[in-house]
């Protein structure tokens, strides 16, 4: 699998350099059956765990790379190797590699910090730390609270045998809906920011939806885990030899190098993105540059200082990124053209579904952006996508922060919340699902989550449509 990948790379890179000038896929042109190779990658997500559990442990890697050769292969057909090569070189260089050294690192540090006690699941404590972890993700990332909290989690929960609950929630708080208040907390929010979306907007304007989502997801939480617990045999709803432990942290120095990938993320968004190098026929800006550099750094820190000890108790291992890195490759290269005709806007073969965004008089719908930006971010990668809506209703930040408030508030919570509504909808669900299901908890299928996160989920963004939006 690895050998094929690199081949893969390797002739990406060598038609990319010969076809610099090619520019992107023009989404006018391209018909819905370009979509069917993203289609094809979340189907198989969804359905061979389920039915060929095997099959997929094994050989997720090369699914993920037939079907990103299902686009990539027809695609160069048609419009030359050149322009496809171009087209996923472009995708892989100044999107996905960014992307994946920020889960990379903020993985490496989140699991060289051991939180080692008397830590018993029981619905109070289970309720305070996804309360914290919610509260802490807009500071380190969704990803990063995620990774710092979920491991804990499972340790505190492992025994009990209701203990699903816990961690599909878990996903909705901590790794989505926590992370609305900064840039910092979600991918989408961060490229606001760098479009000119001032730093402390996202917190004024989406502090009370985020506050109101939380209340009652931390609520509802309480009152289903109560009712789990009374159904428990009380041996079994707490560890019994955690009793002996106090509550201690090993590998703490790693919270500072937590804050130190946050003070990277900050710095790099100073840096004019105009600067920068060619690469291969792509203007790989310095801010980008820089930011993946100082955070393979923080990586390399945290795995050279952080004993293995630590590491071994706390059952770290590479499997679960490297699932990622594989599923969300395919995922980036399959997007292509399905962001593509969203950004043609009402000359592409969705331009029925874009127009939806918009009054009769031309004016912009907020509940309709919510609710359009949302659904398209539990499927597609809710970056881009926040992106398409955010070009879509003017581009224009300083408009938007005013007289378009509303607008910009409904675009940024829709990527945000609905990433909970799926497990590709944001990168650390998977991550999440992949640690939990490595450690023996039964999580649900793709389509058993989504009827979690509708019948929970769905409910409570109505609400906020209404009060909000």
């Amino acid at each position: 699998m690895v050998r094929a990948t690199a081949a893969f790379a390797t002739g990406i890179l060598a038609l990319a350099g010969a076809a610099q000038a090619a520019e992107g896929p023009d989404g006018a042109a391209l018909g819905l059956v370009w979509v069917a190779p993203f289609v094809g990658i979340l189907l198989s997500i969804a359905l061979v765990p389920l039915l060929a559990p095997r099959i997929w442990h094994r050989h997720f890697g090369k699914i993920a790379l037939f079907w990103a050769l299902a686009f990539a292969v027809p695609y160069g057909v048609v419009y030359g190797p050149g322009a496809a090569a171009t087209a996923v070189w472009h995708t892989l260089a100044l999107e996905y590699v960014p992307f994946i050294i920020l889960l990379y690192t903020l993985f490496a540090v989140a699991g060289g910090i051991l939180v080692r006690g008397d830590i018993r699941g029981t619905p109070a404590s289970n309720t305070s730390i996804l309360a914290f972890g919610a509260m802490v993700a807009s500071l380190l990332g969704t990803t990063g609270a995620a990774m710092l909290l979920i491991r804990p989690l499972i340790r505190a929960n492992i025994r009990r045998p209701r203990n699903t609950h816990v961690f599909v929630f878990f996903i909705f708080l901590v790794a989505n809906v926590g992370g609305s208040l900064t840039p910092l907390g979600d991918p989408p929010l961060f490229l606001g920011f760098l479009n000119g979306v001032s730093f402390f907007w996202t917190a004024e304007h989406l502090f009370l939806p985020m506050l109101l989502s939380s209340a009652v997801l931390l609520g509802l939480f309480y009152a289903i885990d109560t009712l789990q617990t009374r159904r428990e045999p009380p041996v079994l709803s707490a560890n019994d030899d955690a009793d002996e432990q106090p509550i201690e942290i090993l590998g703490a120095h790693n919270v500072l190098l937590l804050f130190g990938v946050v003070g990277i993320v900050v710095a790099s968004s100073l840096i004019n993105p105009a600067l920068g190098i060619e690469l291969i026929g792509v203007h790989m800006p310095l801010d980008s540059l820089a930011r993946s550099a100082g955070l393979i750094v923080i990586a390399a820190i945290s795995l050279a200082t952080t004993r293995t000890s630590v590491r071994i108790e706390n059952a770290f291992n590479w499997d679960p990124i490297v699932e990622v890195a594989l599923l969300f490759v395919a995922i980036f290269v399959t997007i292509i053209p399905a962001l593509a005709i969203l950004q043609a806007g009402d000359k592409g073969a969705l331009a029925p579904l874009v127009a939806l965004v918009n009054n009769p008089d031309g004016s912009h719908n907020p509940a309709m952006y919510f609710w359009l930006t949302g659904i398209l971010s539990s499927f597609l990668d809710n970056a881009p996508t926040y992106l398409v809506f955010f070009n879509t209703a003017g581009g224009d930040a300083a408009a938007l922060m005013s007289e378009a408030a509303p607008t910009l508030a409904a675009i940024s919570a829709g990527a945000v919340f609905f990433g909970a509504v799926t497990y590709i909808g944001n990168a650390p669900n998977f991550m999440v699902k992949t640690i939990c299901e490595e450690r023996g908890v039964r999580m649900p299928s793709f389509f058993g989550y989504m009827i979690w996160s509708c019948a929970i989920l769905l409910p409570l963004f109505a609400l906020n449509t209404v009060l909000f939006f």
